[in-house]
């Protein structure tokens, strides 16, 4: 018998460790470099496991549940165009930490294929000895200049976690905030809970594996010419502006349409979380 209550301890403690933690975290941005006044908040998941975490938009994995469904259901006809706006995001990456490597993957949708890239810039911290306390956390204060922006982080080590939102890890401790130095990007810890799984991700789409800098010039090529960047992306499977994807839309209005898109998403985000 006693072994058997050992047994079934033991059993309890690796199901509990297998268990997914989520923190659910407030991430607040001014992504319009010419309206600063026009300030976004949403909800943004970290799912952290022994072997892995992610980092994604709450809109983003809605979103592709109800495109999933839509497409299950039979097709474009179907979409609820109001539910699909309500659900929209200035988050349209996702964030994955491999615990073994420690490797840090990024994946972002550009025009119709999906982008990865492995982040090939280290975190350097300078950990600095002032401490506080943010809702039930002792915290303590860290730097580190990223992507052309000097962060301050305020991390705790009450949570056995190294880890943060968006790229941010390799303190002692979990990122309980971050915000840049002209608060224009914020990410603060709002609740966490278990869950039993991390959730499918929908990748429309190619998954296209690239090196960042690879990445950057994709993203470039898109802004300057969205028409002729998807043109590309559709002429890779053999298929071209107006062919069967396109039914019997002319050409020169999706075109149009296409151009108007891309540059109300370049405004919307002309002052990125990345500047370099």
């Amino acid at each position: 018998m006693k072994k058997l209550g050992i047994l079934a301890v033991a059993l309890l403690t690796q199901a509990t460790f297998a268990q997914t933690n989520r923190f659910v975290y407030q991430v607040t941005s001014k992504p319009d470099i010419n309206n600063k006044s026009d300030i976004k908040t949403e909800n943004a998941y970290l799912d952290i496991s022994a072997e892995k975490s992610m980092f994604y938009s709450e809109n983003r994995i809605k979103r592709d549940s109800v495109m999933k469904a839509n497409f299950q259901s039979g097709g474009a006809r179907g979409f609820n165009r109001e539910q699909m706006e309500g659900l929209r995001t200035n988050m349209n990456y996702s964030i994955e930490k491999n615990k073994k490597d420690q490797k840090t993957i990024y994946k972002e949708r550009i025009g119709r294929d999906l982008y990865s890239y492995e982040e090939d810039r280290p975190l350097n911290w300078k950990i600095l000895s002032e401490t506080t306390k943010i809702g039930d956390y002792k915290v303590q204060k860290a730097e580190t200049d990223f992507g052309g922006r000097k962060w301050t982080a305020w991390f705790t080590t009450d949570l056995p976690y190294q880890d943060g939102p968006y790229k941010f890890s390799g303190l002692p401790g979990l990122v309980v905030k971050a915000e840049d130095s002209s608060g224009d990007y914020s990410f603060d810890l709002m609740k966490n809970y278990k869950i039993a799984d991390f959730p499918e991700m929908n990748t429309f789409g190619n998954m296209m594996k690239v090196k960042r800098t690879d990445y950057v010039k994709q993203q470039e090529k898109y802004k300057s010419d969205p028409t002729a960047f998807m043109n590309s992306q559709r002429g890779s499977r053999g298929v071209t502006m107006g062919g069967p994807r396109g039914g019997n839309q002319n050409p020169a209005d999706m075109r149009k349409r296409m151009e108007e898109r891309a540059k109300e998403e370049a405004k919307r985000n002309s002052n990125p979380i990345e500047l370099k």
